[in-house]
Parts: C-alpha cells; structure tokens; sequence
C-alpha cells in the first residue's frame, strides 16, 4: 500500500499526540487522532484519561464540518460501548470519507470490527502506516491484549565493573541525581513498580512518583503506579515507608498458615495481600504476571536486587531491560547485577541495544532480549 509524504506527515503528528497520553491512559492505550482536508488540519486530539474522551472524539470537538475528511489515527477506532460510544461510529456520522489507521486494535472487544464498521459504511480504510511505532508506544497494551502479560521492564543501577550495592547492601546511591530523576519518568510510564522483600527490608523505598505533572509535560492528574512487594514468607513490617506514601500497595506471598496469620496487621495497614502458587520456595513469578494483567496493567516495572532481577531474566518473562551505569569501580566483593546460572558462554543471555544516551554523569542504555531468548 502506498502513502503519501502527507499521509506520513499526519500520521507522524498523531504519534506525537499520542504520546502526551502516555502517562495518563492506561489501561487503555494513548491514541492520537488528526483530521485533515485538502492538506489542511481540522482538528487533532489524543486519548483523556480513563472515563474521558478518545483520541477522535477530542478531535471532532475542535470541528464544525468534517465532511470528506480524512482521519489519521494511531490505533483502530473503537466499536463497542464503554465508559464512552464508539469512535468508528462517530467518524461516519461526522462525514469522513477515508480514515488511515497505523495499527489493528488487539483488544477483543475491537479487533477489527472497528474497521469493518467504517467500510461497511462507505468509508475508505488503509492500515499500516508508521506501524511499529504505533505498537511501540502501546507495546503493553499491545502485549497484555495479545499474551496475556504485562510487558515487563527490569530497571538496574551499576558502577561501570557491574555491580549495584557494597556487600553490606549499601547502594544509596549508585547513580547521580539525574539519572534518579530519569528513572521517575520510567516509574510514570508504569502500571505497577515491582520489588522484592530483600529491596524493602534494606532500602525501605516508598517506589512512588516524585515528579510533577509539568516537568512530564502532561496536562491531566498523573496516578501513582501499584506497589508490589513479592514477599513468599511475608517478612514486610506494616512500619514500611510505603504505608505512609500515597498509592496502593499489593503484597504478593505464598497461601501459607503462617502467611495467613501475618497477613491481618498488614491488611489493616493498607495492604492487599495476593496468595500465589510457589515455585520452589518462591512465588511464582508467571502467576504474579498474569494476576497483574487480570488487573489491568499494560507495563511493569521491577526494581529489585540481583535475587529477582535474576529471577525474573532467568524465567523468559523480559521484555527490556534499562541500565544506568556510573563511572564507578565498586571492586569484586560488592553485589552483582543478576543472580544467573550461567556457567558457559554458549549459555549466555543475548541483548539487542535500542538506545544508549547519557544522563548526567551516567549512561542509561536500553536493551531488549534477542528473539529467541
């Protein structure tokens, strides 16, 4: 299918609409939407948080006549009735003659019904256009819709020899103020922020959202990201620093009497607590990935020591991997990254690098698993 350099041209701007939703729509996917006719934009919109209006329908508000229009939009036009009507509807009642849509929308209640409902009404329809980019942006919504599991983002900070803490435990703290300030947009950009009861009991984190919607440049109310806690013998004090911050909290342990009986103190302290099925001794990470993508989240993020960033790279269950290293030697006796049995170089884990930028004094390179990991 051919496109225009304008066809391009819109699209590429409806991305970017799409993009200032991208910490505020979720469970829903960021959307962007320009309406154009004879080379000129009517109107354009991206997604409102949960509740509020989609991407074509922002768009619509900003046009009196859209009659043989053409619409660019980032993700197929809903079809169904939910917190709001359907999009696909809307465009043919407005007059549009032609829609182009970078990519299908896996969500059962859509997929490709949108579409078919447009054409049915005379609409002229083409998909593809910048498709990888659209599905890029919404790769956790694309992935929990398709899998059944969030996408999952393991985040470390390590001195350049590759080690994240001394061997007392101490890391506060590796990186330079600027690469923590980058790693809040990440928390942002997150449904859940994941750690493990070794991280809580030595760091006592709050694993909250401190950063401003302004300095996000984004318009609407950011929500705090679910703190999980995966704790398989439930060892969290209910005097946590979470319980003080704001957010809600899911404790995940093993379904254990003893687990039972601990779970009442942090229950009335404002936890919930998730039983799950052991693998070995541990909780069962897959489990945990599907109770989450039950709940809605498209992305989350872990943040935790080398036990379960290890556990989580040595399960299959990555799907990126972001590090920020500091121009630091921490010497041989301080902690490791991953806990990984590797014992060979043929059985090492392959990565393909996405991005490397510097932030600060520190490098933050972005890496996502070869394909047959």
């Amino acid at each position: 299918m051919s496109f225009s350099i304008n066809d391009r041209e819109l699209m590429a701007r409806a991305l970017s609409l799409a993009a200032k939703g991208r910490f505020t729509t979720s469970p829903n996917p960021a959307v962007g939407c320009v309406i154009s006719k004879d080379g000129k934009v009517l109107g354009e919109g991206y997604t409102s948080p949960p509740g509020g209006n989609h991407a074509e329908i922002e768009a619509l508000s900003k046009i009196k006549d859209a009659s043989d229009a053409c619409a660019y939009v980032t993700l197929e036009p809903c079809s169904h009735h939910g917190k709001t009507g359907p999009c696909a509807q809307a465009l043919i009642d407005a007059g549009l003659t032609r829609v182009i849509i970078a990519c299908e929308d896996p969500n059962p209640l859509v997929a490709g019904k949108g579409i078919e409902l447009l054409k049915s009404a005379g609409v002229e329809v083409e998909c593809g256009l910048l498709e990888h980019q659209a599905r890029d942006l919404n790769k956790g919504f694309m992935k929990r819709h398709e899998q059944g599991l969030p996408w999952v983002l393991v985040k470390m900070a390590a001195s350049i020899d590759g080690r994240t803490a001394m061997a007392s435990g101490q890391s506060q703290w590796v990186t330079t103020p600027a690469a923590r300030e980058d790693v809040q947009r990440l928390r942002a950009g997150n449904c859940a922020i994941i750690t493990g009861i070794g991280t809580q009991l030595m760091d006592d984190p709050s694993l909250t959202v401190r950063i401003s919607e302004q300095e996000l440049g984004i318009e609407h109310s950011l929500r705090q990201p679910l703190r999980v806690v995966v704790d398989s013998q439930l060892k969290m004090q209910s005097s946590a620093r979470m319980f003080s911050q704001p957010g809600n909290i899911l404790i995940a342990t093993l379904d254990g009497e003893k687990q039972r009986k601990k779970s009442n103190a942090l229950i009335d302290a404002g936890a919930e607590i998730c039983f799950l099925p052991a693998n070995g001794a541990h909780v069962d990470l897959h489990s945990l990935l599907l109770e989450l993508s039950e709940r809605e989240c498209n992305n989350v993020m872990v943040e935790a020591g080398a036990g379960l960033a290890g556990a989580f790279v040595g399960e299959g269950l990555l799907d990126e991997l972001v590090c920020y290293w500091a121009p630091k030697l921490f010497g041989s006796e301080a902690r490791p990254m991953f806990n990984l049995p590797i014992n060979t170089i043929d059985a090492h884990l392959a990565l393909s690098i996405k991005d490397i930028r510097q932030i600060g004094e520190d490098l933050r390179i972005t890496m996502y698993p070869d394909k047959d990991y």
